[in-house]
């Protein structure tokens, strides 16, 4: 049996999503809590891997298990075993032809600012924090060129192994909330580290040193140097993979709701 799993987590005690020999990852986590469920050895595939320090509010796993348990089992039993900070939402049976990964056809992100003259306290690495004021309209004039397909180099990780730096960015929403702004990003697919490279980027042209042009010059550059450096990865989440209604997974968790 093939089945689906919706995952959630705050990153900050960890070192990404992605297995490694520390143990410190969400998925090593994961894995170990459902090994001591299921008294087997279970590998997981994700969505969307996540960095060291990156939320995760609807990270989608797939694994194959011959062991036959009502939904509600799985996400009560693996929750057991897991720490606090890291919880099945979901859990629900797929056909095999179902992939986490190969049947998104996007991603989703949120990335949430605090704009203040002090520093973060209660949701100290839950934020992200800028204390120069931000101007919407620049930003999102500025977003708006990125938009579409385009080739993303001048905002990719030097150790990113995607096989191509083209992508399609289906949408770059930015509201505001207070004295904290959400910024919302669709993608077919996100190359490594490039939206916290397009948020630095943003948040150059929202305090006026650069003008929302610049964004273009940026783009068309196709070098990480032409960008602004690597914003921090606090307020960065991943909202969670897009497919298409025929699968029947669930869209949200009620983390979304938390969520400014």
């Amino acid at each position: 049996m093939r089945l689906a799993l919706g995952i959630s987590y705050n990153g900050q005690a960890y070192d990404g999503w992605q297995s490694q020999p520390s143990g410190r990852t969400i998925q090593d986590q994961l894995e170990g809590a459902l090994a001591q469920f299921t008294t087997q050895t279970v590998s997981t595939v994700c969505a969307g891997r996540t960095d060291a320090g990156v939320h995760g509010l609807m990270q989608v796993v797939h694994l194959d298990t011959a062991l036959e348990r009502e939904p509600f089992s799985w996400v009560r039993g693996t929750n057991r075993f897991l720490p606090p900070d890291i919880a099945v939402q979901w859990a629900q049976p797929v056909p095999d032809a179902f992939h986490s990964r190969a049947s998104a056809t996007a991603r989703r992100y949120a990335y949430v600012l605090l704009e203040s003259a002090v520093r973060p306290s209660v949701d100290a690495g839950r934020v992200g924090w800028i204390f120069r004021p931000l101007a919407a309209d620049a930003m999102r004039a500025a977003a708006a060129l990125l938009v579409g397909e385009h080739d993303f180099t001048s905002f990719r990780a030097s150790s990113c192994q995607a096989l191509t730096p083209v992508k399609t960015m289906k949408r770059i929403d930015i509201q505001r909330h207070g004295a904290y702004w959400r910024f919302e990003f669709e993608a077919t697919a996100f190359l490594h580290h490039m939206i916290r490279n397009i948020m630095g980027s943003l948040l150059v042209v929202g305090q006026g040193q650069r003008p929302p042009s610049w964004m273009g010059d940026v783009l068309a550059a196709r070098s990480r140097d032409a960008a602004a450096p690597t914003f921090s990865p606090d307020g960065l989440y991943f909202l969670g993979p897009v497919y298409e209604a025929h699968w029947g997974l669930p869209q949200r968790t009620a983390a979304y709701d938390w969520l400014p």
